[in-house]
């Protein structure tokens, strides 16, 4: 008896770890499409990286209005911004509303800000906005490279047709407003 009752919790603990390993498909092409958008802000390549944006989003902010800010981010000479690390978190599983999959994809980057070419009066502003928006806990100064390391949490919301190719709209509170326009009432509710 002791033997069938163990046989039976070995069996069904087999069971509920392969269930929750088993690969989701919509998880990959979500995890593909959203490190093929960093890797091309990774590489410079700002162009392909706002090819990897929610279409719809450019009904708020023009697609060339994005380029000029990601250039002005990530292209800035006076700024060096490098993708130092990346890792997902949570993606939610995709719901369909109104012909369409959305999917909230949380995310981490780990960021250094290069800031050697400010003034000290520029780099205290720069710290302040850093604080602001990532938390004191989550942004060092590094001065002997004259550099901020910035651990970043987070969200996306990936939008498909067709669960295959997946384009992204950055969820961030401040914009929340504006993500109005464009996102079911459902999506925004869960951030």
């Amino acid at each position: 008896m002791k033997t069938k009752s163990l046989l039976f919790l070995f069996v069904l603990l087999s069971m509920m770890t392969f269930s929750q390993t088993k690969a989701n498909p919509d998880d990959a092409a979500i995890k593909k499409s959203l490190t093929y958008f960093v890797n091309s802000i990774q590489s410079k390549q700002i162009d392909q990286a706002v090819s990897c944006i929610y279409p719809k989003f450019f009904t708020i902010i023009s697609k060339e209005q994005m380029t000029q800010i990601l250039n002005m981010t990530y292209n800035n000479p006076f700024m060096k911004i490098e993708v130092q690390d990346f890792k997902f978190g949570n993606i939610e599983k995709p719901e369909l509303i109104t012909g369409e999959y959305f999917s909230i994809t949380h995310y981490f980057l780990k960021l250094k800000c290069n800031v050697s070419s400010l003034n000290d009066d520029m780099k205290k502003k720069m710290s302040s906005a850093l604080t602001a928006k990532y938390g004191a806990n989550n942004v060092k100064y590094l001065a002997n490279e004259s550099s901020y390391l910035i651990n970043a949490t987070m969200k996306a919301c990936a939008v498909s047709k067709d669960r295959k190719t997946w384009k992204f709209v950055v969820l961030e509170k401040e914009y929340k407003k504006e993500l109005v326009k464009i996102l079911p009432k459902k999506v925004l509710d869960k951030f």
